[in-house]
């Protein structure tokens, strides 16, 4: 995994990458328990719950690319690099017409939900940076399917 991870810092995760990312660690997991056909009609929840007993507990992809991007903006934000100055940098003119991309620093508002200036004051205090990335990167709660329980 850890090849699959180098500078995922970098990327703008959109739904696109979310969904490859996600189809990629569900082909490992099948790989992992042997299933290397889709034929053998195993669905991703029995995968995840093979796993899940083959492994125990653990993070998905996903959360720990948002852990790695919070954490590299905190410890960009402290820094007097070039890569600050990057970071903090404008370009003139405005953006495009239609739709908006997604960018990088989007992804950080989204996951932290505060303005980006709040965002570059917290993560000044390392140990309140800390908190957001771990708060943030708790990843979406899984809510019990209520409807099952009345059947």
């Amino acid at each position: 995994m850890s090849i699959f991870l180098y500078a995922c810092e970098s990327w703008t995760l959109n739904a696109d990458i979310k969904r490859r990312i996600r189809a990629m660690e569900m082909r490992c997991y099948r790989r992992l328990l042997g299933i290397f056909s889709y034929k053998d009609h195993i669905t991703n929840e029995e995968v995840k719950r093979r796993i899940e007993n083959a492994i125990g507990p653990h993070v998905d992809l996903l959360t720990i690319v948002r852990q790695r991007k919070l954490k590299w903006y905190g410890h960009t934000i402290r820094s007097s690099g070039l890569a600050k100055t990057i970071m903090q940098g404008t370009v003139n003119g405005g953006r495009r017409r239609g739709p908006q991309k997604k960018r990088w620093e989007d992804n950080i508002r989204e996951w932290t939900e505060l303005e980006l200036r709040n965002t570059l004051r917290k993560a000044e205090d390392r140990e309140e940076w800390k908190a957001v990335v771990r708060r943030s990167s708790a990843g979406p709660r899984r809510i019990p399917n209520l409807l099952r329980d009345r059947g």
